[in-house]
């Protein structure tokens, strides 16, 4: 089985769509225009192919973007600096093999270099108690609940401390910037230009 992980490119979005709005009552159902936003703007978005085949994916934000999630909006309100997780899409033949863990290693290596917190949310309408323990087993914590608008479901917002994030902003964040090595670079939103 040969397993990457890699920036989404353009011709993997019908599938990402497909995937995200067939995966059911606990990721929120999109259309193209707002796969196109996270395209376009989030600062993370990479995809799992398994031998060849979309797996997953998962799409996070930094703060300071002009995006009316709620949830999203409460870290902005509450936190200064971090990287929210919007959602991740495992596609039903490869639940339960630890892909999910992969994309959080993932993501925590993206984020502990720029950011001091990891930010999430999870549905308690429907809970989901093995998301739930997935989150708290990976070190979130609670730090807030929320109703989604008047009627959506109850979410717990969910918080991780990215404690390498000191000795990064104080040794290469404050004096210049990251070193250019592949890993650390950031995905590029358009053909000629990297994301800010």
């Amino acid at each position: 089985m040969a397993l990457a992980i890699r920036d989404v490119r353009e011709h993997d979005l019908d599938a990402v769509l497909a995937l995200n709005n067939a995966a059911g009552r606990s990721i929120l159902a999109i259309d193209a225009a707002q796969l196109r936003f996270f395209y376009e703007h989030a600062d993370y978005f990479r995809v799992a192919e398994i031998d060849g085949e979309l797996a997953g994916f998962l799409i996070a934000m930094r703060e300071g973007r002009d995006y009316d999630s709620p949830n999203y909006r409460w870290f902005c309100e509450h936190y200064p600096q971090f990287l929210y997780i919007d959602r991740i899409v495992i596609a039903n033949a490869f639940r339960r093999h630890g892909l999910g863990r992969i994309f959080y290693c993932d993501v925590t290596s993206y984020a502990e270099v720029r950011v001091p917190l990891l930010a999430c949310e999870v549905f308690l309408e429907p809970r989901d108690d093995v998301v739930v323990l997935f989150h708290g087993t990976y070190g979130f914590q609670e730090v807030g609940q929320q109703r989604m608008g008047d009627t959506g479901p109850q979410v717990s917002l969910l918080a991780k401390d990215l404690p390498s994030y000191g000795y990064v902003r104080d040794t290469y964040l404050e004096h210049g910037r990251l070193p250019a090595e592949p890993w650390l670079a950031e995905r590029l939103t358009s053909p000629n230009e990297p994301h800010a």
